[in-house]
C-alpha cells in the first residue's frame, strides 16, 4: 500500500492497535481513530498529532449510523482495520444476557456496521478490510464461549464479505493471534486467576507487523488467514 493512504482504526488506544497506529503514523499515513466518546477521542489526537478522530459507542452499534451521521466521514479510505475488542469470561450456566449482547455487539455486530459505512470508500481505493480476530475464532475453550461466539461470528463476516467484495478489489484478511501482551490480556489472566507476565506472550508489535505485511503486499495477491501464535 502506497504512503499517505488512509486507515480508519478501531482500538487504536492500547495493544494491538496502538502498536498499528503508531506505525502507520510513523511513515507519514492518515489516521482515522475510532473513539467511544469525546473524552477518549481527545486522547488519541493528543497522541497521534495531526490524526482525524471518528467518535461512536462499539458497544450500541444500533447508534452508530447516527453517531456518524453528526461528523464528517473521510472521503477516502485505503484500509479498515477492526482492532477493539472485548472480553469476558464464564461458563455458559454463568454468562448473563447482558454479556452475551455487549462481546456480540463490540465484536461481531459493530464492525460489521463499520464495514457497511464504509464499503463505498473502499470500493473507491479497492481497498482493504483486517479483521483481527483470535484464536478463540478458530476454536472454542470451556469459558470462553460467548467471546469465541462472537469471534466465530467474525470468520463468517470476514469470509461472506472476502466473496462479496473480491470482484470489487477489496482485499478482506483475518487475523489470529495467540495471546498477545495487552489490557485484554491481563484482564484474561485476572479473571482466569492467574499470574499475568507479559514477557511469556506475543508483543504487540510482532502481531503489527503482520498487519502492516498484509496491508502493503502487491496487488497481485492477498492474505486471507493469518495465524499468529506465541514462540517461547
Amino acid at each position: 500500500m502506497a504512503h499517505m493512504a488512509t486507515h480508519v482504526i478501531t482500538g487504536a488506544g492500547s495493544g494491538i492497535g496502538s502498536a498499528v497506529a503508531r506505525r502507520l503514523h510513523a511513515r507519514g499515513d492518515e489516521l482515522v481513530l475510532h473513539a467511544r466518546d469525546a473524552g477518549r477521542a481527545k486522547e488519541l489526537a493528543g497522541e497521534f498529532p495531526g490524526a482525524r478522530t471518528l467518535v461512536g459507542d462499539l458497544a450500541d452499534p444500533d447508534r452508530l449510523s447516527w453517531a456518524f451521521s453528526h461528523q464528517t466521514l473521510p472521503e477516502r479510505v485505503d484500509s479498515l482495520l477492526h482492532i477493539a475488542g472485548v472480553v469476558d469470561l464464564g461458563p455458559v450456566g454463568d454468562l448473563t444476557p447482558k454479556s452475551w449482547r455487549h462481546q456480540l455487539n463490540v465484536n461481531l455486530i459493530a464492525p460489521a456496521e463499520l464495514t457497511r459505512h464504509f464499503l463505498p470508500q473502499l470500493r473507491a481505493t479497492h481497498g482493504h478490510v483486517v479483521f483481527v480476530n483470535s484464536g478463540a475464532g478458530l476454536r472454542a475453550s470451556a469459558d470462553w464461549s460467548a467471546y469465541a461466539a462472537s469471534k466465530h461470528g467474525l470468520k463468517a463476516l470476514a469470509d461472506a464479505l472476502r466473496n462479496e467484495e473480491h470482484d470489487n478489489g477489496v482485499r478482506v484478511t483475518s487475523v489470529y493471534p495467540g495471546r498477545t501482551a495487552s489490557p485484554m490480556q491481563a484482564k484474561v489472566h485476572q479473571q482466569e486467576g492467574k499470574e499475568y507476565d507479559a514477557a511469556q506472550w506475543i508483543d504487540p508489535e510482532s502481531v503489527a507487523t503482520t498487519i502492516l505485511m498484509s496491508l502493503d503486499l502487491p496487488r497481485d495477491a492477498e492474505i486471507n488467514d493469518l495465524t499468529v501464535r506465541p514462540g517461547r
